[in-house]
This record gives structure tokens, sequence and C-alpha cells, in this order.
């Protein structure tokens, strides 16, 4: 069976990459790290597009619990192959460089940035050994132009996106694509507390994006037809930042 990994899976962006891949035929397999419900929402939807799926509950930070909770459904599901990787988890914790606190730098490129090599870590072999897969990172505006405010979030980010073009180099010759998406102003809990009418007269398409835009990306490149792109970071930010 083929499966479809998206961290954070629950809400946003994840949900909308979770019910686009199922519509591609996907056994998608939803982590979140604390809220069951929407996890299960989530599932709900990807069922209602006649796939399936199943919940995991770690957080990307901790590679303790990605060896325990992933490492372990790795071993116990042998007749299932993660062919599909979307590193989406992320969180924001904003504030001037200036008045920073460690713990916002740490918690914040912990999510983004070492979750990303954790669980990539963690799948590629078996990509290797099959020769074939989809790595897919969602990054943000964020990484590619800085964002005063964002210090930790736009460098974590941009770690990202550099670790993109570098293992897109090291896995190319296996039939494994590794690309980035990296949204803008995207209607979601994270850009909830934005003024979206003073903000959107900044963008050439004058509104905010929808997660299914970005889903759709995904979806692309997560599909056999992306086959020749690698390395790339696509802007899904209706021409804001080109």
């Amino acid at each position: 069976m083929k499966c479809a990994l998206v961290t954070g899976g629950s809400r946003g962006i994840g949900k909308a990459i979770c019910t686009e891949l199922a519509t591609l035929g996907y056994y998608i397999l939803i982590n979140y790290r604390s809220n069951e419900a929407e996890a299960n929402d989530t599932l709900a939807q990807v069922r209602a597009k006649g796939s399936d799926g199943e919940i995991l509950a770690f957080d990307v930070a901790d590679r303790n619990q990605i060896s325990s909770v992933l490492g372990g459904w790795i071993e116990k599901n042998a007749d299932k192959e993660i062919e599909v990787l979307v590193n989406n988890a992320g969180i924001k914790d904003d504030g001037l460089m200036m008045w920073m606190k460690d713990e916002q730098w740490d918690q914040v490129l912990g999510t983004s940035l070492n979750g990303f090599f954790f669980v990539t870590r963690l799948i590629l072999n078996n990509m290797l050994l099959r020769r074939y897969g989809r790595i897919i990172n969602v990054v943000s505006l964020s990484g590619i132009k800085g964002m005063a405010g964002q210090v930790n979030y736009s460098a974590a980010k941009a770690g990202v996106i550099g670790s993109t073009k570098a293992l897109a180099q090291e896995v190319g010759r296996r039939g494994i694509t590794v690309n980035a998406v990296a949204p803008g102003f995207i209607k979601t809990d994270m850009t909830g507390e934005l003024n979206e009418k003073e903000l959107q007269g900044l963008i050439p398409v004058k509104r905010f994006g929808n997660p299914e835009e970005v889903a759709y990306t995904v979806g692309f490149l997560a599909s056999p037809r992306s086959g020749y792109i690698t390395g790339e970071v696509i802007s899904v930010n209706g021409g804001l930042y080109t």
C-alpha cells in the first residue's frame, strides 16, 4: 500500500494537503502533536474523498517520539510504503530579536528545521532502497525574503530551503525528488490575527490565498508527473514576492 505522511496534518494547510493527496489514492498518515479532534476530522475528510488513513501523534521536534511512534509504525507495517513525505509542521512565536527569548528561538527552529531533519532521515532509507520517493517541504515567504519580527521563523524556513536544495542533489539519482512550497499570506489560524484588508493591497492578486491552493501545488509535486523537478522552491503567494 502506498502511503503519504503529512506532518502537522490536523489543521490549515496540512489538512488541505491530506485531503488533496487522498484524491491521488494515497493512504494518508496524519501527524499531529496535541489536537486529536482536529486530526480525526482530517481523517474523516480523507475518507470522504474515497481514501483511508490513520492518525499518528508525535512531536516532530522530539527525536525520541519520532523514533518510537513513527519508527514503530514503520516496523509494524512492512506492507505499507511511505512514498510521499510532506514536512508541513511548523510554529510561529514572533518578536523582535532584541527581546526574543531562548525558548522562542529553540522551539521554532526545533519544529521546522530539526523536525525536517529527524523525520526525513527516518523515512529516507526506504525511499533509497525502493529508488522512488517524493519529499515536499512547506516553507514560507519569510524564509525567502525575511520578515521583521520573525528572525527565528525566517531562519528556520531558510534552513529548510537550503536543506531542500542540498538533499535534492544527494538523492536525485535514486529517483527521489525534493522540493519546497513557499506560501505567502494564506487564510489559516496562523494568519488569523493579520489585517487582511490592509495587507491585500501589497499583493498583486489583491487577496489572501486559500489552503487548497497550496495543497494543489503539493499534489503536483507528489505525483509522477513532477519527476524532472527537484531542488526547487515554488512560491504560492499571489505575486507578493517573486
